[in-house]
């Protein structure tokens, strides 16, 4: 076969277009939906116990990585205003295979990133109730259940339809604003009865590991990609993405230093722990005021978050695996929409059973456990390999500042990645790991990609218009 193989594989063959999705997101709508992409309450605690430098990492952040990224985005709705996101613009600017490495690395991540996010947010929810509940996120099988409604809350909604599932996406955008609201207030009334409980000196010592964890916070502040995947259902989507993105990003940056602040106000950092830091922070601060209603209304809106959280990132993940259907990259079932609903149900479906199957697996067994958490920490790298394609589609759709900073972030990120923490003591086992971990992930893309190609060549892409 070999290299009339590989020109077969790139040259596209006429096919129907891809079946029509409903334009049910407004500006409003899409600026809630972006949020619960963007922004994650489950950052907070880990920012807050790395010091109020923090709060300098953050704006850098947003600087350098979210407004690159909402300029790149919003440019590339306006030239593909289609459903399909990452896969349509690399597919589009790079290639057919291109288009799929980057849609497979992207999904593989999030179908891993679901249970670790669904099981933390249970696990916060259950901490914040107090000494009395506190036991049950030890529960493995209560824990379980917990993460699974939660996960498929956010999916199913967005299964029926997003003029339904757009509310699931906007209470949870809501009640992340909510939740730095509390903080914001809760931390005005300790600052006022007895002042900051941590010095805030907000300017980093560089090294390093000020360095990597900026990475980590750049990392922690993506997803505005998200609402980008949803262009075939976006009203107007050059002017709504551009005006949604922006306040998106806006609120991103105010929540994060400001939340951020908040819990610094409440404990000094090294009180406030990555995993139970909003448990640590609500007590202190309800025992300190007589107030423990902070607890339980917390709990509430954090997992009210999380359901936003699994909801707009399933919604638009899920697009991806559904334009790769039509262009035959994938089973047809893919491509196709429910009569009744007009949504990828099959793509959603994909992936909340893939996530479900990979929870279950980590909480039932202590060895897939051990796997797993291998497992999601070879992702780390590969996760950065579709923010290239974002950012160089961008270079060509004449953002060249914006993919320049970009590029920079997320090349100084894979640097981090790469470079083995202080705790590791067999760097050569570290590193195998991850080379191993990222060969893995390329070669399953290229297997599926080229059995796919090999049997039938892709269908085009619906025309721009």
């Amino acid at each position: 076969m070999g290299k009339q193989a590989i020109a077969v594989l790139d040259s596209p063959a006429e096919a129907a277009p891809a079946p029509a999705l409903k334009r049910e997101l407004g500006v409003g709508d899409l600026t809630l939906f972006a949020i619960t992409c963007v922004v994650s309450a489950r950052w907070l605690p880990i920012a807050a116990h790395a010091g109020p430098g923090s709060v300098t990492l953050w704006l850098l952040a947003a600087a350098f990585f979210v407004a690159p990224l909402t300029v790149a985005v919003a440019a590339l709705v306006a030239k593909y205003p289609e459903a399909g996101g990452l896969y349509l613009w690399a597919r589009r600017d790079f290639g057919a295979w291109h288009g799929f490495i980057c849609f497979w690395v992207y999904w593989m991540g999030i179908a891993f990133l679901f249970p670790t996010a669904t099981l933390l947010y249970a696990k916060v929810a259950f901490s914040l109730l107090g000494p009395s509940y506190a036991h049950f996120g030890e529960n493995r099988f209560l824990l379980l259940a917990v993460a699974l409604v939660l996960m498929w809350v956010g999916l199913g909604a967005n299964i029926v339809g997003l003029k339904v599932g757009k509310w699931a996406e906007n209470l949870g955008a809501l009640a992340t604003g909510a939740v730095g609201l509390l903080l914001a207030v809760v931390a005005w009334m300790v600052w006022a009865r007895r002042g900051t409980a941590t010095p805030m000196h907000i300017f980093p010592k560089w090294d390093w590991r000020t360095v990597s964890f900026w990475a980590a916070i750049a990392y922690a502040t993506s997803g505005m990609e998200g609402p980008g995947m949803m262009a075939g259902e976006i009203r107007d989507p050059e002017r709504t993405m551009r005006r949604a993105g922006w306040a998106a990003a806006g609120f991103a940056a105010v929540y994060y230093t400001t939340a951020t602040i908040a819990l610094l106000i409440v404990l000094p950092a090294e009180r406030i722990s990555e995993m139970n830091g909003f448990a640590e922070v609500a007590e202190s601060a309800g025992a300190l005021l007589g107030a423990p209603w902070v607890s339980p209304l917390l709990a509430t809106l954090v997992l009210a978050s999380g359901v936003g959280l699994i909801g707009g990132i399933g919604a638009s993940t899920s697009r991806m695996p559904f334009v790769a259907g039509v262009d035959r990259l994938l089973p047809k079932a893919f491509g196709k929409v429910h009569p009744r609903w007009r949504t990828p149900h099959v793509a959603i479906l994909a992936l909340g059973m893939a996530s479900t199957f990979l929870l279950v697996a980590y909480q039932l067994g202590d060895t897939m456990r051990a796997a797993f958490d291998e497992l999601v920490s070879l992702m780390v790298l590969t996760g950065f390999l579709p923010f290239l394609y974002i950012f160089g589609s961008a270079w060509k759709a004449g953002k060249q500042l914006s993919a320049i900073s970009g590029i920079a972030v997320t090349l100084l990120a894979l640097v981090c990645s790469v470079v083995p923490p202080g705790e590791i003591t067999n760097v050569w086992l570290f590193e195998g790991k991850l080379a191993a971990g990222t060969l893995a992930v390329v070669v399953s893309a290229w297997l599926v990609y080229r059995r796919k190609k090999l049997v039938m060549r892709p269908a085009p892409l619906p025309a721009r218009g």
